[in-house]
């Protein structure tokens, strides 16, 4: 039966979960809505970031956040590269792209694994501690992945509404070919896409990197829940990213207190299935003409 306390509780569990899935998926729909791309190594992306984190912040002893940030700035680079290397030569070539995305996935994770092993590394949170009160308990480590992805959400929206980078994505994401007839210089734009979205999931899995262990495949469980956010809010949708993670977020949180964590992935994602069924675009995305 459900209390004042357990609903509580489960407002705050789900808004941790779901701020960690927004902050996931912003970065794979930024990319899919730019490039077209379902960029399946978007969770190695992820990956390295945490490494990147554990090894400034853990290793050499760096400041969590300056650790952060720099492991966002060094994804978002290679990200680019990446970009520029694979992907921009197969441009016109989506199949060929989607299967690139694919064998990146397989031969970043097996580079981490010669590089790094495939046992699990804990890192250590920059915050301790438990809130505890009548109505919840609430681990502080839990409450920065909720305030850093505040921050980050907020430092987006600023971005993408306010800047002239921002300006020239929300063109190039309506209408590559009039972006470029209006002389955005759209290659260089795509690939500043897949950079600022693959710095998202580093920003991503680094936050996460205290809360769970690190190992090199985390990527695969992440990308998925990525891309269940963003079909949920609708593919290519940046509002719909931060409203399906926060409703995956919550659903699971309240499956998981009424039937258990074993059940709650397999009901959240027949509630997704649901959803579907009434919206197939999306909650909040639109059909294409």
């Amino acid at each position: 039966m459900l209390t004042a306390s357990s609903i509580a509780q489960i407002l705050v569990n789900g808004l941790t979960a779901g701020a960690f899935y927004v902050l996931m998926a912003l970065g794979f729909t930024l990319i899919f809505g730019i490039l077209r791309l379902v960029n399946f190594a978007h969770g190695e992306f992820y990956m390295l970031g945490a490494f990147v984190v554990y090894h400034l912040y853990a290793q050499l002893g760096l400041n969590f956040f300056v650790a952060l940030a720099a492991a966002a700035v060094a994804v978002g680079v290679v990200g680019i590269v990446v970009e520029r290397v694979v992907f921009a030569p197969l441009r016109s070539r989506e199949l060929s792209m989607l299967m690139s995305a694919l064998g990146l996935q397989i031969a970043v994770q097996g580079i981490m694994a010669v590089l790094e092993g495939i046992e699990g590394l804990s890192l250590a949170s920059p915050v301790s501690g438990v809130y505890r009160s009548q109505w919840i308990t609430f681990p502080y480590e839990r409450l920065l992945v909720v305030g850093v992805a505040f921050v980050v959400l907020a430092g987006f929206y600023g971005f993408i509404k306010h800047s002239k980078i921002g300006r020239a994505l929300r063109a190039v994401a309506q209408d590559g070919e009039a972006a470029l007839m209006q002389g955005i210089p759209v290659n260089r734009i795509y690939a500043v896409a897949f950079g600022v979205g693959s710095g998202l999931a580093a920003i991503a899995g680094g936050l996460i990197g205290p809360v769970f262990s690190l190992h090199v495949y985390m990527g695969q469980a992440a990308l998925l829940k990525a891309f269940v956010v963003v079909i949920l809010g609708g593919l290519g949708s940046v509002p719909g990213a931060l409203v399906g993670g926060l409703v995956l977020g919550l659903a699971e949180s309240l499956f998981a207190t009424l039937f258990g964590g074993l059940t709650s992935d397999m009901l959240g994602f027949l509630m997704i299935m649901g959803i579907l069924l009434w919206k197939p675009t999306g909650l909040l995305g639109r059909a294409e003409a």
